[in-house]
């Protein structure tokens, strides 16, 4: 399968290539510019929760990104957070998120090196508020946001696009270790005005014990609709053999919606609802988050706000944010 599709992403830029007219070349200048975006907060606990609180740098992208020629483009981005080292214990570490080429031609575009991925791209963007809590499908460990590997994406018509994905499958913060894959594929529909329709499908393999394979697949939908005064979106995902553990099925859904109030305020809200085959994972629950935003310019974001998480076994906990995005 990995043959044939690498077989198809080349197959796509010769055709694309041999089709064009040749044109008289032209000087192009190289152009860049910095990547930078910093997610911080201030939180404190209510109730069972009420001994943590303080300030936190959640995250921090520092990059740059270029274009080469006129088809031919790239990045390079740092990712700086925090990870548990030892036990409890927290360390600020730094990854390298993007380091990629982009090359496109047409209504085609190739993607190769430590990429992006559309798992939860279309997603995430709809959310709108990744500097408050991930989507759904990064925030409970459904997929990486990024991976090396190639990313061919085709867009149809106005309305259809398409993608297909080779990745190592072991995310951006680690190094591949076998030679086992994962295989992506994904369909953007957009029916009517303002209306968005996701649906994607991956499968990955790794050798547990000794040469034999388990797979991990995840099925995902997503429909969503924009209207310049509100927006409301769904998912549902599904995730089975969770880390390549026989039977280890996950599932979920989440809801959000954005109502605007002013130019600059945002009211938002997001409901998610994690659950496992048989109630195997402790990690079952339910979220609730409500906030404003308000965003005096256009690099700057604030947002107080409020969620609260009900495990299904134990204690559920509550927290009011304080969460700012600088971007420029």
């Amino acid at each position: 399968m990995k043959r044939i599709l690498i077989s198809v992403f080349l197959a796509a830029i010769c055709l694309s290539s041999f089709g064009q007219k040749q044109e008289e070349k032209k000087k192009f200048q190289i152009k860049g510019q910095p990547i930078v975006t910093v997610f911080a907060n201030y939180h404190a606990g209510i109730g069972n929760a009420n001994k943590e609180s303080g300030f936190a740098l959640d995250r921090a992208y520092l990059g740059y990104q270029f274009s080469l020629t006129e088809k031919l483009s790239g990045k390079v981005v740092f990712d700086m957070g925090s990870t548990k080292v030892s036990g409890s214990d927290l360390e600020r570490v730094a990854y390298i998120k993007n380091a990629m080429l982009s090359w496109k031609t047409g209504n085609f575009t190739l993607d190769f090196g430590l990429i992006g991925l559309e798992q939860f791209n279309v997603q995430e963007k709809f959310w709108g508020y990744r500097y408050i809590m991930k989507s759904f499908q990064d925030e409970y460990k459904f997929g990486s946001s990024a991976d090396m590997g190639i990313l061919g994406k085709y867009k149809f018509t106005k309305w259809l696009s398409a993608d297909i994905t080779i990745s190592n499958g072991e995310g951006y913060k680690k190094l591949n270790g076998d030679n086992k894959y994962r295989y992506a594929v994904g369909a953007t529909i957009l029916p009517v005005k303002n209306l968005t329709i996701r649906a994607y499908y991956d499968l990955a393999s790794k050798n547990i014990e000794g040469d034999e394979t388990k797979n991990q697949q995840n099925l995902a939908f997503f429909a969503g609709y924009k209207h310049e005064l509100f927006s409301i979106g769904a998912e549902y995902n599904q995730m089975y053999n969770t880390k390549f553990k026989e039977d280890n099925d996950q599932s979920g859904f989440s809801v959000y919606s954005t109502i605007k109030l002013e130019d600059q305020f945002n009211l938002f809200g997001r409901y998610d609802n994690l659950g496992s085959k048989d109630d195997w994972s402790s990690a079952d629950g339910q979220r609730i988050l409500v906030g404003i935003q308000y965003a005096p310019i256009k690099q700057l974001k604030i947002a107080p706000n409020f969620s609260t998480w009900n495990p299904r076994d134990g204690k559920s906990s509550s927290f009011v944010y304080l969460n700012i995005e600088f971007k420029l």
